[in-house]
């Protein structure tokens, strides 16, 4: 089959809308940083969405935001219920209880997808981010978590993945024997902690665990000059692998009620079909 060209100015609305999507507000300066393109193209771009009804300029800081349009984008998306359901409300009130952002993110492939975050409820986060955003396997805290915990038939695979995936961990890093140091360090340690040095922000992780079965990772950032990292394992962590611990028990009290409410549904509907057959004969 023919490999059809993608449609260029397709694929640069699809980015702006991801930076917009990952920010509460952003400039076209923001914007054009964020995925390399020209001021004047960011800024067309920036105003298709607008005239469309998906983004909005603020008069009052020149920022663009997106409209409750842009959900009916989603409205064919089937969630994960469990996140909703399970998470949510945990991750919610751990939040309260820290005070720094805190969130839930699950695996996809190559990279981790954040599925929900304290950032709008948070007056420490340096960034306010939104759910949606994907972190890098290799070089964030959930995603090395989330490696380090995996079997090893699923870390060697989604590391076969992420090494054959451009701009993550280049030259030395991408040593598997170095890696695998890395990981298992963060095994022994049960957290991983991945640094921004040019916000002087890191991010801390755990893994969430029903039986064991591995769901996701509950992550936390924080100011290094604010909180040093021995302070983090003395007044956060606890709070972190608890919560964690408190998802995996909801989740497995939740997989089993869905699992009985499908057995229950099931013998009246094999006695409707039978009666059915019984009715045509």
């Amino acid at each position: 089959m023919e490999k059809i060209k993608p449609v260029r100015a397709m694929l640069r609305v699809l980015d702006v809308l991801q930076v917009l999507n990952s920010r509460n507000g952003v400039t076209v300066t923001d914007v054009a940083s964020a995925i390399d393109l020209p001021r004047t193209t960011a800024y067309r771009v920036l105003e298709t969405l607008c005239s469309a009804g998906y983004a909005v300029r603020d008069n009052s800081d020149d920022r663009y935001r997106l409209t409750v349009l842009v959900r009916c984008l989603s409205d064919g998306y089937d969630d994960e219920a469990w996140v909703t359901d399970v998470a949510q409300p945990i991750i919610t009130q751990l939040g309260q209880k820290l005070i720094w952002p805190v969130s839930i993110s699950t695996n996809q492939g190559n990279l981790m997808l954040v599925r929900h975050t304290t950032d709008k409820n948070s007056p420490l986060a340096l960034e306010r981010y939104n759910a949606g955003i994907r972190l890098p396997l290799l070089n964030s805290a959930a995603g090395r978590t989330y490696l380090a915990f995996s079997p090893p038939p699923q870390r060697a695979a989604l590391l076969d993945i992420a090494l054959g995936s451009d701009g993550e961990m280049d030259g030395a890093g991408r040593q598997r024997d170095l890696i695998d140091k890395i990981l298992n360090y963060i095994a022994k340690s049960g957290y991983a902690i991945s640094l921004r040095q040019y916000r002087g922000e890191s991010t801390a992780a755990v893994p969430i665990f029903s039986g064991t079965t591995l769901l996701g990772c509950v992550g936390m950032r924080f100011m290094d000059k604010a909180l040093p990292e021995a302070m983090f394992q003395s007044k956060y962590l606890p709070a972190l692998q608890a919560a964690a611990a408190e998802i995996g028990a909801a989740y497995q009290d939740w997989s089993e009620e869905s699992q009985r409410s499908i057995a229950e549904q099931t013998p009246t509907k094999r006695w409707d079909w039978t009666l059915e057959r019984r009715v045509q004969h």
